[in-house]
């Protein structure tokens, strides 16, 4: 990673008008390099509506291929600003096998590499097992110009295995694209533990193994009733909040990060040191009896 990295996230509203949203990424992304963003981050599926909160094999038809329009048009954003830019897509593998998955372009327009979304979830309103095969890429940093990034896709954001492996294999940041929300049925009290777990887990996953963390998330109340709560941030490697926007508005965030204090924190709070790696067998199983 380079010493200084000057990071831009886009926290955007969609709907169900598939130009109008990457238009508005496409300008989100342009008013973050204009302000000397190198690596740009956009959230969990931001070309639509997200479609998950119904099965309706009509949305099928939302999926794309890789290389495909999307990275057509991003890669050629990347190029022209050249910035690296995360980007979300709704993958079609082949008949039948879709993915939600993450792509990384380059600064010259090409794929650096993508990652398929593992921890599928399927709850209320987030029916993704109907859409999405579990990625099969594993936890594999992305290696670009900017640096290794360690990039994940929502429900992995709640699990320190995923977080911790991309870590041990090298990440120097880690990339959660998010689409996460409220059920309006639900009390103040309630929507208001959810988001803090939401920020706390992802903090610790930064302080657990000493590099930043960038969650970006959407807004705006979709037909399917989810109001996403926004909330996008960046977490420093001890867990400080460096930047987060708040839980309504369209908006960029830009911060500057420094790889040198990973390697400082690493030093005082050698957590991969001292991992008794020879007795933790347990954690390939479900349940320990």
């Amino acid at each position: 990673m380079n010493n200084k990295l000057k990071v831009g996230l886009v926290q955007q509203s969609c709907s169900s008008d598939r130009d109008a949203n990457i238009e508005k990424s496409v300008a989100g992304i342009r008013r973050c390099a204009a302000q000397g963003a190198q690596l740009v981050v956009l959230q969990e599926l931001h070309a639509s509506l997200y479609f998950c909160d119904a099965e309706d094999p009509a949305r099928f038809n939302l999926a794309e291929t890789i290389p495909g329009p999307s990275t057509e048009t991003f890669g050629a954003i990347a190029k022209e600003l050249g910035i690296v830019l995360v980007v979300s897509l709704f993958e079609k593998r082949a008949a039948g096998v879709y993915h939600n998955t993450a792509v990384v372009l380059e600064s010259d327009g090409t794929i650096a590499g993508k990652y398929r979304k593992m921890h599928i979830p399927d709850d209320p309103g987030y029916y993704e097992k109907f859409y999405f095969t579990p990625g099969d890429l594993g936890f594999t940093p992305i290696e670009t110009s900017v640096g290794k990034l360690g990039v994940l896709v929502c429900w992995d954001q709640w699990y320190p295995e995923a977080a911790r492996l991309m870590a041990m294999a090298g990440a120097d940041l880690l990339i959660y694209p998010t689409a996460i929300g409220w059920d309006p049925a639900d009390t103040q009290d309630e929507q208001d533990r959810q988001r803090d777990a939401w920020i706390t887990i992802q903090r610790s996953h930064a302080i657990a193994n000493g590099i930043p963390v960038i969650s970006v998330n959407r807004v705006g109340t979709e037909p399917g009733g989810a109001k996403f709560w926004g909330s996008s941030f960046v977490a420093g490697c001890q867990g400080e909040l460096l930047v987060q926007a708040d839980t309504a508005s369209e908006t960029e965030l830009l911060v500057e990060l420094d790889s040198a204090r990973s390697e400082t924190v690493r030093r005082m709070w050698p957590y991969l040191r001292d991992r008794r790696i020879d007795t933790y067998e347990g954690l390939t199983q479900r349940l320990l009896d």
